[in-house]
């Protein structure tokens, strides 16, 4: 069944779920029960603007306010209609070469070292990245053993679940903070053990003794009962749940959750992070970059950002405009933005020729690490760990 908004003083505050059913019962006795394995529906109050809240997470997305922010206002681009990062030499080629031979346990240095460089060719790649930083929030009836803490349920109305304050971590941290929601606290009996602060014993089925017996001949066996070292002989234990008590502090929860994630191109990337990379004709697989960085040429940062404008390659300009639109489509229904960002990187990538043994090979430096990819390393081992 479709889940209906549930309206509230002029506030859509969730969704409707429906409640928790209880336990079966009726178990026979000694059978592994715990009892209700969750709070009966009866158990909660109705409070204004959270009916559609359950217990056990099952409080559904709560759609955002409005944004009270301006609209984003675009950035001008540079008129520049090129960049070029300064070719490497031919001693940094090599240099970098040596040290990804080194790093190879499998691999002989000879080529990287002895290898005669024949040519290079520079190839200059644009990377757009953008990464939104979201705030959600949700929330379920909670409950705790009762210790005399405050109870003040209906004594006034609860704030709105975005009307309740909370402290943002810093902007692209990830972070979560979980806020008992003022107004909703009660006292209730203890589902799990009917307020009666224990439970029967498991091990023994509640008869505080168990059987015991030693086979002293094939045809006579003695059998005597222990105190049940579980309850120490009594029949019940102390209600796990409520601790002891008999009673419980019921109250709605609410979890706010700031999500940012980057992981690099190549891998998966997660809901708030998406890269772009230009296509180049090196030679080079994009994913290898994800884990370089290059020359900044442009960092945005806003509440929302405008599409970059006026940037000379048109292959940025419109994955901007994609992405952008597709941040917003995806997490303004469910989230909160509190600030986006979007960067352009020029990546140097140098594809070097060269030849050993008579034979020609490339490799390829990148980024402004000067990583080293050689695919068809011409001197390579197999290795057996032991």
């Amino acid at each position: 069944m479709e889940k209906q908004p549930i309206m509230s003083q002029n506030r859509n505050y969730g969704y409707a779920n429906p409640g928790y059913v209880p336990a079966a019962q009726g178990a026979p006795a000694g059978a592994e029960s715990h009892g209700p394995s969750a709070p009966p529906a009866t158990m909660f109050e109705s409070m204004p603007g959270y009916e559609g809240t359950t217990a056990g997470g099952g409080g559904g997305f709560l759609p955002p306010p409005m944004p009270a922010f301006p609209a984003p206002q675009p950035v001008p681009g540079s008129e520049q209609t090129k960049w070029n990062i300064p070719s490497i030499s031919e001693d940094t080629a090599r240099n970098a070469f040596v040290q990804f031979a080194a790093g190879k346990c499998c691999y002989s240095s000879a080529p990287a070292k002895d290898g005669v460089i024949t040519n290079m060719e520079a190839f200059n790649t644009y990377r757009y990245r953008l990464e939104t930083f979201t705030e959600t929030r949700s929330t379920e009836w909670s409950h705790e053993p009762y210790n005399g803490q405050s109870v003040d349920a209906l004594s006034q109305p609860p704030p709105g679940p975005w009307d309740i304050p909370a402290q943002t971590p810093n902007f692209f941290v990830d972070g979560k903070q979980i806020i008992k929601v003022p107004y909703t606290s009660s006292v209730k009996s203890c589902h799990v053990c009917l307020g009666m602060a224990r439970k029967p014993c498991r091990e023994c089925a509640g008869a505080g003794s168990v059987s015991n017996f030693h086979r002293i001949h094939v045809k006579i066996t003695l059998t005597w009962r222990d105190n049940c070292s579980h309850c120490q002989g009594q029949g019940s234990r102390q209600c796990d749940t409520c601790r002891g008590k008999g009673q419980l502090l019921v109250y709605i929860s609410l979890t706010v959750k700031w999500c940012y994630s980057l992981i690099a191109l190549g891998c998966i990337l997660t809901n708030n992070s998406d890269d772009y990379v230009v296509e180049q004709m090196s030679g080079l697989q994009v994913n290898n970059l994800s884990k370089v960085s290059g020359k900044e040429l442009l960092r945005d940062s806003q509440y929302m950002v405008y599409p970059v404008m006026g940037f000379p390659d048109p292959a940025v300009v419109n994955a901007a405009q994609r992405l952008v639109s597709e941040h917003l489509s995806k997490f303004s229904q469910t989230s909160r933005i509190l600030q986006q960002r979007q960067t352009i990187e020029l990546i140097p990538i140098t594809k070097v020729f060269y030849s050993w043994k008579g034979k020609s090979h490339i490799y390829f430096v990148y980024g402004n690490e000067f990583q080293v990819n050689a695919d068809d390393y011409p001197a390579t081992c197999c290795c057996t760990v032991m």
